[in-house]
């Protein structure tokens, strides 16, 4: 897992069609292959093009290498329908599992930070090298697609490999300690990855991602004792531990932790087993109005079922640490497999 982010969300532009929709998706393929090798998004790029034209490339990556870049793409649940009906002919080829996301209790949601037909998840291990990823597929969608809503990320909160240490979110606590790991094969088949006999065929080798972002009340955190700041988790803040005993990596007992400490309420064995693999990332917008940190999580959660989602934010609904965060933004969408060499991203959809 890299340590930047930079998601954005889309809409498409008012009466694009399906050939609009395609050539899109074909011609962000194009400009990622090229960025994830540290390439310019084409050929003639920043400065290689007419002097007289404006460049393909905005240049700022010149000289970067590739950090690490990756570049995701999902689609929303509008994409397959909107107040306009049935725009690209793929109604019936929506994912039944790909609905928005039932109201939970506690939220605070702006719809200015909140859906899109779809989504571009940039990771790198250079913010520049991100930025410029979504800046130049912004360009690219010019007159096709429109920027919905974006978010810069950075210091990332979930290890997703096994020599990767537990990084701290802005509360100071290690987050994400029982992620599921890239090399654990079997976890990843059963909770994240469409398998071939799920519906849709499409969406085979795909997944879908919850976006959410949480808005901490930095200042009053601030001011918790920190007992109970290790009783709220059910961790304690230095080694990571469960309060229960042991190390970091102990297995929490969780009858000996308080019924609603966020690591009982969330752990796989009060949740019949239900595991999620997590890409969170700390965000700092600045001050707010009232001259607070406007900081928080931004929380990618990818799983084979969006119910595997509901399932453990319900659960969550008496979280102690609910007292110190607000949800203001989310998003669902659903994440096609990976692209073959002369294809393009989501080919199956449309095949």
């Amino acid at each position: 897992m890299q340590e930047h982010l930079h998601f954005a969300a889309f809409d498409m532009m008012p009466r694009s069609d399906r050939d609009t929709l395609v050539e899109l998706l074909q011609d962000w393929t194009y400009a990622s292959a090229r960025m994830t090798q540290g390439l310019e998004v084409s050929a003639t790029g920043a400065v290689g093009g007419s002097p007289e034209a404006p460049p393909d490339d905005s240049g700022e990556a010149l000289g970067l290498p590739a950090a690490a870049l990756t570049v995701t793409f999902g689609f929303g649940p509008t994409l397959f329908e909107n107040e306009d009906g049935d725009r690209y002919g793929i109604r019936e080829r929506r994912p039944p599992k790909l609905e928005r996301l039932p109201p939970f209790l506690g939220e605070d949601l702006d719809p200015a930070q909140s859906g899109g037909d779809l989504c571009v998840q940039v990771c790198a291990d250079d913010p520049q090298v991100a930025v410029h990823a979504i800046r130049n597929l912004s360009r690219i969608a010019f007159g096709r697609a429109k920027l919905r809503w974006s978010q810069l990320g950075f210091g990332k909160t979930s290890r997703t490999t096994t020599d990767q240490h537990t990084p701290r979110n802005l509360f100071g606590f290690k987050d994400g300690t029982a992620n599921i790991l890239a090399d654990d094969r079997e976890a990843l088949r059963e909770h994240v990855w469409v398998a071939d006999d799920d519906e849709p065929a499409w969406l085979a080798g795909g997944s879908y991602l919850v976006a959410r972002k949480i808005a901490m009340l930095i200042e009053t955190w601030d001011r918790v004792r920190l007992s109970e700041q290790e009783q709220i988790f059910g961790r304690d803040k230095g080694e990571g531990a469960p309060l229960s005993g042991g190390t970091e990596e102990t297995a929490p007992k969780l009858s000996a932790l308080d019924e609603h400490s966020h690591v009982r309420l969330a752990h796989p064995d009060a949740n019949g087993g239900t595991r999620i693999l997590r890409r969170g990332f700390n965000y700092v917008g600045g001050n707010n109005a009232l001259g607070r940190m406007d900081a928080g999580l931004f929380f990618l959660a990818y799983q084979r079922d969006p119910e595997q989602f509901v399932s453990l934010q319900r659960r969550l609904s008496t979280d102690l640490l609910n007292e110190y965060i607000r949800h203001v933004g989310t998003g669902i969408w659903a994440i096609p497999a990976g692209v073959d060499e002369g294809s393009y991203i989501g080919a199956a959809l449309f095949a």
